[in-house]
């Protein structure tokens, strides 16, 4: 693809970056204060059209790309984290999903909450099952024309704000049968059976809701299946092809706060003066800044070709390999970079009177959520060895010789 932005693209950017600064960062401080879910900057996000971007026209939304949705979240970033996560879940992730494989309701339901402010949450990770996803527990037991859910899920992103929820869960038919792993669309508010039990303390990014869900006797109508070709018995690794756009966009959001601390960095060395002069004109810093443009472009060159790329020629979705390469080094270049900036500062950037220490926090949720560093290199190392490379103590001995189906 081409990395030359079209006008559009160009107005697109510019827009973003006066929205973040005219409306998001004044209230960037308080959001990590407090750690209230920050729905003035939802209404704010949905009344100028960034919520639901990738949504085609036909349901409401301006059909964007991936690339395009990338450029209002690098910018968002830069001033709160907050934000630009609610921007990637308003535009790729659950909603992406539902918006490629989802029946004509499931699409009509999905746009039409997005386009109206709802953050939507996938449900994915469980108390004993998180990197190792295909260990939950989780379970969908058919009873005629619906589902019964009972389980738990943690780590929930938007627990107890979202409408929304994508839950994936171990299908069953009615003799008991298990039928593989599935998506099931459920709305908090009009399904009964979800509880919130527990909200996570967490070390940055507080004013988006971590939390624990407990699923019981959760009745999902048969239509709210979501169904990719692969049906149940393979349809989890069409799903989490979805996620692939989600990881993406949490490397974007790591690039965009490093973006933001190389600006505040940059406009410190040329203000503070220190033996008589500025301190940008001390080697030392002009060196660390170098590099820490380098590994910024490095990142956002890797991030927006993921964001093009395709796994496949009938799948909307970025190259998996791509994905993970560019989370893999924007989210550990950008913690790098963002603990540069708070140096440059000295104990100044250690106070929360500046955003450094609020980025440094921020920042480093993106080595973990959205698949850890350590599994992705799992991923990238499986796909250049051409081998089948699975987890599972018993599984990996004979696979290992396997080569990997295309």
């Amino acid at each position: 693809m081409s990395l030359t932005l079209t006008a559009d693209q160009s107005a697109l950017r510019e827009r973003a970056r006066d929205f973040a600064l005219q409306t998001v960062r004044p209230r960037a401080a308080a959001i990590d204060r407090n750690g209230d879910y920050p729905l003035d900057i939802v209404a704010a996000l949905t009344a100028e059209g960034f919520m639901g971007m990738t949504i085609r026209l036909a349901y409401g939304g301006q059909g964007r790309s991936f690339f395009d949705a990338l450029l209002v979240v690098e910018e968002m970033a830069k001033q709160c984290a907050v934000t630009a996560r609610i921007v990637v879940e308003a535009n790729m992730g659950a909603l992406a999903a539902i918006m490629h494989y989802g029946s004509e309701e499931q699409k009509q339901l999905a746009a039409a909450l997005v386009l109206g402010g709802d953050k939507p949450a996938i449900c994915i990770s469980e108390p004993d099952a998180g990197s190792d996803a295909t260990s939950m527990t989780t379970r969908a037991d058919r009873r005629g024309d619906h589902f019964i859910l009972n389980g738990c899920k943690h780590w929930i992103t938007g627990a107890g704000i979202s409408r929304l929820h994508l839950i994936f869960a171990r299908a069953f038919d009615e003799s008991g049968r298990e039928l593989g792993i599935g998506g099931f669309i459920a709305i908090a508010g009009e399904d009964d059976g979800i509880t919130v039990t527990r909200r996570e303390a967490t070390l940055g990014l507080r004013g988006m809701p971590e939390g624990e869900l407990v699923f019981a006797d959760l009745k999902i109508a048969a239509h709210r299946v979501l169904a990719p070709p692969g049906g149940f018995r393979n349809g989890f690794g069409d799903l989490m092809n979805a996620y692939n756009s989600q990881r993406v966009g949490a490397g974007t959001v790591a690039m965009g706060i490093a973006a933001g601390a190389l600006d505040e960095a940059l406009a410190w060395v040329k203000e503070r003066h220190q033996f008589g002069r500025p301190i940008g004109e001390f080697q030392g810093l002009q060196w660390m800044l170098a590099d820490m443009q380098t590994q910024l472009t490095a990142a956002r060159l890797m991030l927006y070709a993921a964001a093009g790329s395709r796994g496949s020629h009938d799948s909307p979705f970025p190259c998996p390999n791509l994905a993970a390469q560019a989370k893999i080094f924007a989210s550990e270049a950008a913690q790098k970079i963002v603990n540069d900036a708070l140096q440059m500062f000295g104990a100044r950037g250690y106070s929360n009177a500046l955003p450094l220490e609020r980025m440094l926090r921020d920042v480093r949720m993106f080595t973990i959520g959205g698949g850890t560093t350590q599994v992705l290199r799992n991923l990238v190392a499986s796909k250049l060895l051409g081998w089948k490379l699975p987890q599972a103590r018993d599984a990996y001995a004979p696979a290992h010789y396997a080569i990997a189906a295309e």
